[in-house]
């Protein structure tokens, strides 16, 4: 069976077999299909699409690459959530403690930003001494001690979609519904999870601009799901704009503390309980979504939830004095203010416009295997959402960058991608739909 034959008859819309996706994996992850051929492949993917059948094939190709965990030795029931990604999505650092500091385990794989999408390793990497990179029996471990653990891809676990996702990151190709179902599920699947609830995200800052597109792919992975035998539910929640005040990673850190500390922006904080509120559903541990949310909603005031971020960090080897006073997380040396060009409300904030300014700050990755800068991004004012009103010359963000040419480049792209009004504008709804 030859490499190029599945390229091209992927290339010509044709539908490939278990046996061919299962060879083209197996291939990528030995080391005996190189990346040209790999990029080929995922472009004729995003181009072509897959099935229905094809991604379930390849989400299992995927999620058996590697070895694969039975956390039931560790609990009887293991709870796991995902983003589809977004800007300024921070939502795993403060619904993974909530959930966990309920009592209900978390074991989550998590991955690294894509595209203009930051990722939550490279968020968790801005406490110095955290280690993501964890062995299967680590991993296993923390679940049974701490009730959390958040981890990447090794060459154990789900090591094809470890590889492809770089890959994807750098060739164009991520915004394919096939590619994002099939990634995402695979990891949770090969991570062990019982109960999964997705977080997908639909908008301008987001992979899906559409509800349409979100639904579909949400009612895709949540087949793939239940048909793995998980336990599925599934979020439509808004990225028109960013979530929550702060994009980019030590920042993200620093307002996911503030948020399990019970402050932090009203939107990040309620989009947090509404999904640890179904992640408690699913797991049994809530009678009602309502209840779900309270419960949720409450570790954010008696700390539990803060107590068991604490508990995490230190587990992963990081340094817990950096949590304890934020002010100690890389800081970027250039911080500058974007005026609002005249009185008004703001009606619109391009997400994906951030997030793009954001990896050029040198908080992403422009080509695989690039550094990632923790100190920069960008702090929106409270006003600066949708739905503010600003008088002239107040502040609608922040840029905190390494330079003040690149600080001054990047204020001049922000200011295009607001868009000011007289007329009063509502903020979008935090969560579209829900599929349970």
């Amino acid at each position: 069976m030859s490499i190029c034959d599945i390229i091209i008859k992927k290339r010509d819309g044709g539908e490939l077999s278990q046996g061919e996706i299962e060879h083209f994996i197996g291939g990528y992850v030995a080391g005996e299909v190189p990346d040209y051929q790999a990029a080929a492949w995922l472009m004729a993917v995003y181009f072509r699409g897959m099935t229905p059948a094809e991604t379930m094939r390849l989400t299992e190709a995927m999620a058996f690459s590697g070895e694969t965990l039975d956390l039931h030795d560790v609990a009887p029931f293991i709870l796991d959530k995902h983003s589809s990604g977004g800007v300024g999505d921070k939502t795993t650092l403060v619904i993974g403690p909530v959930v966990a500091g309920l009592g209900v385990p978390v074991g989550k794989m998590s991955g690294r930003g894509l595209s203009f999408s930051g990722g939550t390793l490279d968020k968790l990497e801005s406490i110095p001494g955290l280690n993501v990179m964890l062995k299967i029996e680590q991993f296993k471990k923390q679940l049974r001690e701490v009730g959390l653990v958040i981890a990447g891809q090794t060459q154990e676990l789900a090591p094809a979609d470890g590889k492809l996702y770089a890959l994807r990151d750098v060739t164009g190709t991520v915004p394919s519904l096939p590619l994002i179902a099939s990634s995402i599920m695979s990891k949770k699947i090969a991570a062990g999870a019982d109960a999964i609830v997705l977080d997908v995200k639909v908008g301008e800052g987001a992979f899906m601009h559409t509800d349409a597109e979100a639904i579909e792919l949400a009612e895709l992975m949540v087949k793939i799901g239940r048909g793995l035998g998980r336990r599925m539910a599934a979020l439509i929640g808004d990225m028109n704009q960013p979530l929550g005040l702060a994009v980019g990673n030590a920042l993200e850190v620093s307002e996911a503390i503030e948020t399990l500390h019970g402050r932090g922006p009203d939107d990040f904080r309620q989009h947090c309980v509404d999904v640890a509120g179904e992640m408690l559903l699913i797991a049994g541990a809530a009678e009602s979504p309502a209840a779900g949310r309270a419960k949720a909603a409450g570790t954010l005031v008696d700390g539990s939830a803060w107590a068991k971020f604490r508990q995490f960090v230190g587990a992963q080897g990081g340094d817990v004095a950096f949590v304890d006073d934020p002010r100690k997380l890389p800081q970027a040396p250039v911080v500058r203010p974007l005026a609002a060009p005249r009185a008004g409300y703001v009606a619109g904030l391009d997400a994906g416009e951030v997030g793009r300014t954001v990896v050029d700050l040198g908080g992403g990755r422009e080509k695989k295997g690039d550094p990632v800068d923790p100190a920069v991004g960008v702090m929106l004012a409270p006003e600066g959402k949708v739905g503010g009103h600003v008088a002239a010359g107040q502040t609608l963000l922040w840029v905190h960058a390494r330079t003040d040419g690149v600080a001054q480049a990047a204020l001049a792209r922000l200011a295009a991608a607001y868009r000011v009004e007289d007329e009063p504008v509502a903020a979008p709804p935090l969560i579209h739909h829900i599929i349970r």
